[in-house]
């Protein structure tokens, strides 16, 4: 993984091999990130996405392993107990042109994922609903 610092927005490159979630985490720390909006585009070749269940609150995890094109991943860094927090949505699609999405757990590279990191100057943290059984922006 490379970067580069421009004013208020960090672009990466997140390298094959590579786990999406960790590096950003990574460079979040790194470079003192406590409040941005992410957005990337690449390639993946394996990858788990979740989706909520509001009623159970929990999530069912669905991985997929194979060739695909990231068509969106979108989210925001923030804070859990003064913290590194992401909160991450991907959709990729295949060969066919099928996308599969949901809540990004994690994403291996495949050929490249390009990345921009939007820093904002502030702290916004999450806390615990129990209600919902998430972890909900707190401000």
């Amino acid at each position: 993984m490379e970067y580069r610092v421009f004013f208020d927005k960090i672009i990466a490159r997140i390298d094959r091999g590579e786990e999406i979630c960790e590096q950003l985490k990574v460079i979040c720390e790194k470079e003192g990130v406590t409040l941005a909006s992410v957005s990337a585009i690449g390639a993946v070749g394996d990858f788990t996405v979740g989706v909520f269940n509001p009623h159970t609150k929990e999530y069912k995890a669905n991985t997929f392993t194979g060739d695909y094109e990231i068509v969106s991943l979108l989210g925001n860094v923030t804070e859990l107990n003064g913290k590194f927090y992401s909160h991450l949505h991907m959709s990729a699609g295949d060969e066919e042109g099928k996308v599969f999405g949901g809540h990004l757990n994690r994403a291996v590279v495949s050929a490249t994922c390009e990345m921009v990191i939007e820093v904002m100057d502030g702290r916004v943290d999450r806390k615990f609903s129990d209600e919902i059984g998430l972890n909900l922006l707190e401000f």
